[in-house]
């Protein structure tokens, strides 16, 4: 069972920065797309930005500019680095896998909290 842990969050300060990484279990090769969604408070979880195997990171627009997805092939890893964070990017922020073989397989993590507060 491939497992997806992150790590990396906590409490910032408005125009503070964070960094959250995601762990695999097994190659990230196996995945067609990793990337990472958050889940506000009373909200629809969101996309925030996914990397596919092929092609350039996607990003929503409430982060473009701000966020930044990164990729370590040796560790299986995919991070996501945030600046100038806002309260509005106060969320928990899952990490989220499609397996390459059967898209239909989709893996999560268990998600992390962001609050973003004076």
């Amino acid at each position: 069972q491939v497992q997806l842990v992150e790590s990396g969050g906590g409490l910032v300060q408005p125009g503070g920065s964070l960094r959250l990484s995601c762990a695999a279990s097994e190659s990230i090769f196996m995945f067609n797309a990793m990337g990472w969604f958050r889940q506000a408070p009373g909200k629809q979880r969101e996309l925030v930005a996914v990397l596919f195997s092929t092609g350039s990171p996607k990003y929503a627009d409430s982060v473009k500019g701000r966020f930044t997805l990164l990729r370590d092939n040796f560790k299986n890893t995919v991070s996501l680095q945030m600046n100038n964070l806002g309260p509005e990017d106060t969320a928990v922020y899952y990490c989220h896998a499609e397996q390459r073989s059967d898209p239909r397989n989709i893996y999560w993590g268990q998600g992390t909290q962001v609050t973003v507060s004076s």
